[in-house]
Formats: C-alpha cells, sequence, structure tokens
C-alpha cells in the first residue's frame, strides 16, 4: 500500500500527515467538514479562540457519530438476545455456575 504525505489545516493550523494513499479522500473530508462546523460556530457565537471552536466542532461531530452507532449496536444485541435460547431450568445452572465459582475462588 502506497502512502503519501500530506498537509492538513485545521483551526487556521497545518498538520504534516503520512497516510495511505486510500485514505486521502476521507481526511480531505474530515478536513473539510471540521471547518465549516468551526465556520458555523464562529459565525453564530461570539467565541473567537480558535481552540473553543474547535473544541465545540469536535464535540458536534463526536455526538453525530455516537447517535449514528447506537442504532447499530441495538439491533445488534437484539439479534444476540433473539438467536440465544434460554433453558428453562437456568436458575439453576447458574445457581450451580456459582458455587463452583465460589468453590474456586476460595
Amino acid at each position: 500500500m502506497s502512502e503519501v504525505s500530506i498537509k492538513v489545516n485545521i483551526a487556521g493550523r497545518t498538520y504534516p500527515l503520512t497516510i495511505k494513499a486510500l485514505e486521502e479522500p476521507g481526511i480531505r473530508n474530515a478536513e473539510q467538514a471540521i471547518e465549516e462546523s468551526i465556520q458555523v460556530f464562529q459565525k453564530n457565537y461570539a467565541v473567537k479562540d480558535k481552540q473553543d471552536l474547535l473544541a465545540m466542532a469536535a464535540l458536534q461531530m463526536a455526538a453525530k457519530a455516537a447517535a449514528k452507532q447506537e442504532p447499530k449496536i441495538e439491533r445488534v444485541v437484539e439479534r444476540v438476545v433473539e438467536t440465544v435460547e434460554v433453558p428453562a431450568d437456568f436458575s439453576n445452572e447458574f445457581l450451580a455456575l456459582e458455587a463452583r465459582l465460589d468453590e474456586y475462588l476460595s
């Protein structure tokens, strides 16, 4: 896999990166999204410090990413729960397992 050296500008600072060539479009899209978010915050709020603007943009993007992930995780958990068969006498097996663990730990 070939690597490329690029420079990314975020909040007025330049960051040199060495990345895989296939990653460059994603990095460039992220760079643009961050800059656009910073500009929106700067325009709509009386915040001038670039660090504060960058923190606000990062928080917003992290919240969006988490919101997108949560439904996926919930669907996976639901599928696992649906496929696991719990025996009717599960409580007895659980108690036996707990007793064996207690013996082992004693």
